[in-house]
């Protein structure tokens, strides 16, 4: 069969023959030899073609999006794949960073579901609640589907490609489908038995990993060396700078891109124009610096329930990426702390409440949350702002200053004193043992009885370090109640750190 598949129109035709073959057939084996045989190496521009053509030709869309599962993985290593290099804030190297990123969660997620092979009983939740977090994190996906959809796929149709965008998006939706199929189930069985978790795992959690992993191959082998053949500098710079809108699936993107020799036409003067308000107006660079000044942390939420902006102060309390914008506001918490979160939106939008406050004692500060409903002139719900402050200095605040007098180095050590106390007693304190636990969890090894085991042998004046990927408040409670007190530092969304002392 080679020696007929001599040209493009031969290989797209005889690619369309095996794919129609592929309608009738349970499964790829009898069709997968015969593709490696009719082409050593598919060039992806023939891959688009045949399923550009079948489109037109009348085959349903619904019967392409099957047809797209089984030649995606019938092709998979076949495609050649392009090789150019990009600059890392570049469209095609933030999607290729994104899969990447994605792809290390699809690994997480299948240690986890290999760890049920050999769960204990009393080991189980801890697996449940990973597995749910994990899930949490691949729902970001969705701003990476949302790129595509709405700035690369219109500019491919823009030179008449139109078969990528038609097959993709249907498998975009399919996706979305699962994974929230898989994200309802998770929520819903933190206390399940193994029985009905490996029935969660064969019915929602592998497929939606698995249509997420095609999609991966589809984009690396096919439509990203398609659209780098086809889109120009300025096409692609078109698409970088309305992608920050959108956000990004899991990583963070700092760093600026302009195309080489458009420097000089890009304005540098970001600053020229005010935004206007009813009581006043603000150049860019004077609203940044007075969000970067305020003394707490401002967190927006949109009406949609997406992450939409905040602040970057020089002192934050809760670390965040700016990865999670764009990602629903519900990912972004642990799952224990996710019904909290849903309450309180959804009293906002009814109008039950407008305001919600929390304080709590992190890591030695003492911390102030402010949750409230923002609603437009006719009372709609237009979203909520998330208000935090630290509050340990001021609560120290006695009597009046009336007059002026600035803060030395002095004075700043004062008003930063417990800051520092909580320091110092850290410091007068001797690390007894650290045991950072995220490996044991992932293996689903609960730590309990070990921490509360060796928080048995902790001598006075030492303190002992667990390190965990989440918050661990039933531990902390179990310590709490055998006397020891505890102190939580978050240091980033996948490490908690917890300090046990007598």
């Amino acid at each position: 069969m080679s020696e007929l598949i001599n040209n493009h129109r031969h290989r797209v035709d005889e690619l369309k023959n095996i794919l129609r073959k592929l309608q009738d057939i349970d499964s790829i084996e009898s069709v997968t030899e015969e593709i490696k045989a009719a082409m050593a190496s598919v060039p992806y521009e023939d891959v688009m073609v045949a399923e550009q053509e079948l489109i037109a030709e009348g085959i349903p869309l619904e019967e392409m999006l099957k047809l797209c599962d089984i030649h995606s993985d019938a092709l998979r290593g076949l495609t050649t794949p392009n090789t150019a290099v990009f600059y890392k804030s570049h469209p095609v190297s933030i999607f290729k960073l994104e899969n990447l990123a994605i792809a290390r969660v699809i690994e997480q997620v299948q240690m986890q579901i290999a760890a049920l092979e050999t769960v204990k009983a009393t080991d189980l939740k801890n697996v449940i609640l990973k597995l749910h977090s994990l899930f949490n994190e691949l729902m970001d996906v969705e701003k990476h589907f949302v790129r595509k959809e709405n700035l690369l796929f219109p500019f491919l149709e823009k030179y008449s490609i139109t078969g990528p965008s038609t097959v993709m998006w249907g498998k975009h939706d399919q996706i979305r489908v699962m994974l929230k199929k898989a994200n309802a189930a998770l929520s819903e069985s933190h206390d399940a038995e193994i029985k009905t978790v490996n029935k969660i795992v064969d019915e929602h959690l592998l497929p939606a990993v698995n249509g997420v992993k095609d999609m991966i191959t589809k984009e690396e082998n096919i439509l990203l060396p398609l659209s780098i053949d086809t889109l120009t500098e300025i096409d692609w710079y078109e698409i970088y700078q309305q992608s920050a809108e959108i956000g990004f699936a899991i990583i963070e993107v700092k760093e600026a891109w302009v195309p080489e020799g458009m420097e000089n036409t890009v304005s540098s003067d970001s600053n020229s124009g005010r935004i206007t308000l009813p009581s006043g107006s603000f150049a860019l660079n004077e609203l940044l610096a007075i969000f970067s000044t305020l003394p707490l942390d401002l967190t927006f939420v949109d009406k949609d329930d997406t992450v939409r902006f905040f602040t970057e102060g020089p002192e934050r309390i809760f670390q965040r990426s700016r990865a999670i914008i764009g990602r629903k506001v519900q990912f972004c918490h642990p799952p224990h702390s996710v019904a909290i979160v849903e309450q309180i939106l959804e009293d906002f939008k009814s109008g039950k409440e407008s305001k919600a406050d929390f304080w709590i004692n992190l890591h030695g500060q003492f911390i102030y949350i402010n949750y409230y409903a923002l609603r437009g002139e006719a009372g709609e719900y237009l979203g909520t702002l998330e208000a935090s402050q630290n509050l340990t200095s001021l609560r120290k605040l006695e009597g009046e200053k009336r007059i002026l007098s600035y803060e030395n180095k002095e004075e700043s050590k004062i008003m930063s004193d417990t800051l520092e106390n909580n320091e110092q007693v850290k410091a007068s304190k001797t690390l007894y043992m650290t045991y950072d636990a995220r490996e044991d969890l992932a293996k689903g090894i609960h730590p309990a009885d070990k921490v509360l085991g060796e928080l048995a042998q902790l001598p006075e004046n030492e303190e002992y370090l667990l390190i965990t990927p989440f918050p661990p408040m039933p531990l902390i409670m179990k310590a709490k109640a055998a006397g020891f007190s505890s102190v939580e530092e978050k240091v980033s969304d996948s490490e908690f750190r917890t300090y046990f002392s007598k």
